[in-house]
């Protein structure tokens, strides 16, 4: 995707719903209502997705973000939970075995259902949006910056250019996605929610949601890790004894390495903590758990080959 040159970009995470928050954040950077719009003179948003679920204005996250989009000023990625309310809406593939793609189960519905809530009274609101939600790119490569939602996989990428109009998914290539182990399935989890491995020994752990897990997410660029402690990147810390444990060879040269060299590339999805910083000079995080009462976090990129810890700008959310 070719941006303009000229103008600049901010960066946003996930937003999830704080609306409030995200009208806060915008007027922070310089941007105003016009004509129902939020636009900025010099400067265009990019959202990294997971604009739904948890919060409590997702209706009015989406109608925000999609006027911007639909006016000019703005970009938007698709995010997991994006990703995730197609899936529950969608019918699954006849011969799959299931009624849809993303499976009825109570934790999904968990996930779902303030968003579902909140459109309750406008259904076709709702179908507007779930239809406008297959506009939303995988990723976005720039050039000198790359935006993806979790993890940025170069072989899976280059193979989704072949694949995908404008980095799009349609209905056939969600309804692929229902079944493990296809093309479909490993592209969008690991473009949405990241890298991951299995805990040693049959371990597991709880995390803070109150799910029980036996894998966890895991760090994409790492150059020399040693144990499974230093690859560990996710809010929920591992058991202190599987985090001490060595890394096997055959695990160090199958993990994922995104280069020090690479152009600069944004994500969301990982729920950080703390002061916004980069975590390598061309990677960050911009999800700082703004629905959890944390930060609704931006970057302001111009025309930088290395991040500057000074361009982030971020407000916090009001409980």
């Amino acid at each position: 995707m070719h941006l303009d040159p000229a103008r600049g970009y901010d960066l946003i995470g996930d937003i999830h719903g704080c609306a409030r928050t995200l009208e806060r954040l915008l007027d922070r950077l310089g941007y105003r209502q016009q004509q129902g719009v939020w636009r900025h003179p010099q400067r265009m948003a990019i959202f990294l997705g997971d604009l739904v679920d948890r919060g409590p204005r997702i209706r009015e996250t989406l109608h925000l973000v999609r006027d911007m989009v639909e006016a000019g000023q703005a970009l938007c990625i698709m995010g997991n939970h994006e990703f995730n309310a197609l899936g529950w809406s969608t019918p699954a593939a006849p011969g799959s075995g299931r009624q849809f793609v993303r499976e009825h189960t109570p934790r999904h519905a968990r996930l779902i259902r303030e968003t579902l809530e909140q459109f309750d009274a406008y259904p076709a609101e709702w179908r507007e949006f779930l239809a406008w939600f297959y506009d939303l790119p995988l990723f976005i490569d720039a050039g000198h910056f790359r935006v993806v939602h979790a993890c940025w996989d170069a072989g899976m990428i280059e193979s989704l250019r072949g694949l995908l109009d404008g980095a799009c998914i349609d209905e056939h290539f969600l309804q692929a996605s229902a079944t493990p182990g296809s093309f479909a399935n490993m592209a969008l989890d690991r473009l949405l929610r990241g890298t991951d491995m299995r805990l040693p020994h049959g371990m597991t752990l709880t995390s803070g949601d109150g799910f029980t897990r036996s894998h966890f997410r895991t760090k994409f660029w790492e150059e020399d890790p040693q144990t499974y402690g230093d690859i560990v990147f996710q809010p929920d810390a591992l058991p202190e004894l599987a985090a001490q444990m060595p890394l096997s060879e055959m695990q160090k040269t199958e993990l994922l390495k995104y280069g020090a060299d690479q152009p600069l590339l944004f994500v969301g999805h990982y729920w950080r903590s703390g002061k916004p910083a980069p975590i390598r000079p061309n990677l960050a995080c911009l999800d700082y758990s703004a629905v959890l009462n944390g930060k609704l976090v931006a970057y302001r990129l111009d025309q930088e080959s290395r991040l500057d810890p000074h361009k982030f700008v971020w407000v916090e959310v009001q409980p």
